[in-house]
C-alpha cells in the first residue's frame, strides 16, 4: 500500500514537473544568447542616417525677416556664412555709386544755381592754382547737362541697391526652402549623349531614372 502511494506521489510530482518545465521553456527561447548580442555598427550608422530633421514651415519666413532686418542676418540663419561677403559688397557698390553721383549732382547743381542768381564764384571760374579765369570750364549749359546726367545715375544707383536688397531677401528665403527640400536618391535626372554609328548623328537628351 504504500509503494502504491509512493510511486502515486512521484508520478504526480513528476507530471507537475514536466509542465512547469514547458511553461517555462518558451520563455527561455524568447531571447537566445545569440540575439542579445549589441548590433554591429553598420546597421546602427544606417539607421541613424535615415533619420531626418523635421519640416519647420516658418523657418524660409524667418530666414527672409532675419534678412530684412539686417543683410546677411538671414544667409547667416541658414548656415551660408560664406555668401554674407558677397550681400555686403554688392549693397556697399550699390550705395557708393550712389553716394558718388549724388555729390556730383549737388556740385554741379549748386554752381548753376549761383550762376543763375548772376554771380561768377562757382569753382568752374577758377583754374586749379586758384586763379579766376574770365570765361568758365564749364558752360551754363554744361552744367545743366551734368545735373541730368548724374542725377539720372543717382536714380539708377538708388534702384540698383534697393534690387540688391530685395535680392538679399528672396536668396535668404529660397535658400531656406531648398535646404528642407526631400532630394531622394532613387531618383535622378542627368543629360544623355549617344553618338549613332550608322549614320554619324549624335542623340542629346535627359534621361530620368527611378529606382524601386
Amino acid at each position: 500500500m504504500q509503494n502504491k502511494f509512493l510511486i502515486t506521489s512521484l508520478c504526480t510530482f513528476l507530471c507537475c514537473f514536466s509542465l512547469f518545465s514547458q511553461d517555462k521553456a518558451p520563455l527561455e527561447e524568447t531571447v537566445p544568447k545569440e540575439k542579445t548580442k549589441a548590433l554591429p555598427k553598420e546597421f546602427v550608422v544606417d539607421s541613424v542616417l535615415q533619420i531626418s530633421e523635421a519640416y519647420d514651415p516658418l523657418r524660409p519666413a524667418k530666414a527672409a525677416f532675419y534678412s530684412a532686418i539686417l543683410p546677411g542676418l538671414g544667409q547667416a540663419y541658414n548656415k551660408k556664412y560664406w555668401k554674407i561677403p558677397i550681400v555686403y559688397a554688392a549693397l556697399g557698390t550699390g550705395v557708393y555709386f550712389y553716394v558718388t553721383n549724388s555729390k556730383e549732382y549737388d556740385r554741379y547743381r549748386d554752381a548753376y544755381k549761383s550762376r543763375l542768381a548772376g554771380f561768377e564764384t562757382d569753382e568752374f571760374y577758377f583754374d586749379s592754382t586758384g586763379a579766376k579765369l574770365d570765361d568758365p570750364r564749364v558752360s551754363t549749359d554744361r552744367l545743366e547737362t551734368a545735373q541730368e546726367f548724374y542725377r539720372k545715375n543717382k536714380e539708377i544707383s538708388l534702384l540698383v541697391t534697393i534690387g540688391l536688397y530685395a535680392l538679399n531677401i528672396i536668396e535668404a528665403n529660397v535658400d531656406a526652402h531648398l535646404l528642407q527640400y526631400n532630394v531622394d536618391e532613387n531618383l535622378s535626372l542627368a543629360p544623355h549623349y549617344q553618338f549613332n554609328e550608322v549614320d554619324a548623328t549624335s542623340n542629346l537628351g535627359l534621361t530620368l531614372n527611378f529606382k524601386f
